[in-house]
């Protein structure tokens, strides 16, 4: 019999189709793309992009030219502009402001790679740093408010390049998902005293949904999981800020997104899928209700009507039955089976 289950953060239900319950290997994998003619996030076509903002590099190497190892430059379309200022008005019951914000990609090798999977683990290190280095640089200005990372991998997630990238955008205001997200674990605080996170890994450790538990960082299918996979991964010390990451925790978290993901790729046979790193706003300062986070989304069923009308999302794949088959992926080079070298 299906069940319903209460996402405990936003009290949102999800239908887990048991009776419609289905292997990685159900799904159609996308369509491998043709590979490009020119790409302009590969060494050698620095000047295809705009200046880069951020960049770890070779020692006397200039910016904008070869030499680096994660770049960062700002998009050349995007979605909201860093120069002006708000201009807040209304008209009748409607508000307004100008576009305000900045968007910034994040090229994350020189080599022409679909994933960042096969980059050795320091590199992926370094991968986070800079997310670490633009959101506290993009924090000193006053306009900005939210600061999103994510990453799109396949055309059906919304990547328009294949070279392994992710991107930051940073609004004016806080998008209302992060709001509810916020406003749910306030209330649960209230209640009970405790962060909300911090109870959830603490008692997911203890359940079947646990995909990897390593050093500062746990990788699980959360219970009311929306799509088939769906996995978060949460800091086990309690802190608001992504950008508050330790150097140590850098590291380990590197760690545990490399692999993750490389399990979720090796299920999923390349399917699509988004991240995106869930974070307190920059304009706030340390808040002990809420507890940074990233989910993993891969894109394997779609929303329909159902879906949009009702805020139900219908899962045909238990979590209990992804993590386990996550768990058990054998990865190339060690394989791995429960975290394990057999």
């Amino acid at each position: 019999m299906p069940e319903l289950r209460r996402d405990p953060v936003l009290g949102r239900w999800v239908i887990i189709a048991i009776e419609r319950a289905r292997r990685p290997s159900d799904f159609k994998p996308e369509p491998p793309a043709p590979p490009p003619d020119f790409c302009p996030f590969c060494e050698g076509n620095e000047s295809k992009t705009p200046p880069e903002t951020f960049a770890f590099r070779e020692a006397g190497t200039a910016p904008d030219t070869p030499g680096w190892r994660v770049r960062v430059v700002p998009n050349k379309f995007p979605v909201l502009g860093i120069e002006g200022d708000l201009g807040k008005k209304g008209h009748g019951i409607y508000d307004m402001m100008n576009g305000i914000g900045a968007h910034e990609v994040v090229i994350e090798t020189p080599e022409h790679e679909t994933s960042f999977t096969p980059l050795p683990d320091d590199h992926v290190a370094d991968i986070v740093r800079a997310y670490q280095a633009r959101l506290l640089d993009l924090q000193r200005d006053r306009r900005m408010v939210y600061a999103m990372v994510f990453k799109n991998v396949g055309k059906a997630a919304g990547a328009s390049l294949e070279h392994t990238h992710s991107q930051i955008i940073v609004t004016p205001v806080l998008p209302r998902t992060v709001m509810q997200e916020m406003s749910g674990c306030e209330r649960f605080y209230d209640y009970r005293g405790r962060c909300l996170f911090c109870d959830i890994v603490e008692q997911e450790l203890s359940e079947s949904r646990v995909v990897l538990d390593r050093d500062d960082f746990v990788a699980f299918c959360p219970y009311a999981s929306r799509f088939p996979f769906e996995t978060w991964i949460v800091p086990k010390r309690h802190e608001s800020h992504f950008e508050k990451i330790t150097p140590d925790e850098v590291g380990h978290f590197a760690g545990v997104l490399k692999e993750t993901l490389l399990r979720i790729e090796t299920a999923i046979a390349g399917g699509p899928y988004n991240f995106i790193v869930h974070t307190s706003p920059l304009d706030k300062g340390d808040i002990e209700h809420y507890h940074w986070h990233v989910e993993i989304i891969p894109r394997l069923t779609k929303v329909a009507g159902f879906e949009w009308g009702t805020g139900f999302y219908i899962n045909p794949v238990p979590p209990e039955n992804a993590a386990e088959f996550l768990r058990d992926q054998e990865l190339d080079g060690g394989v791995k089976l429960h975290g394990e070298e057999k």
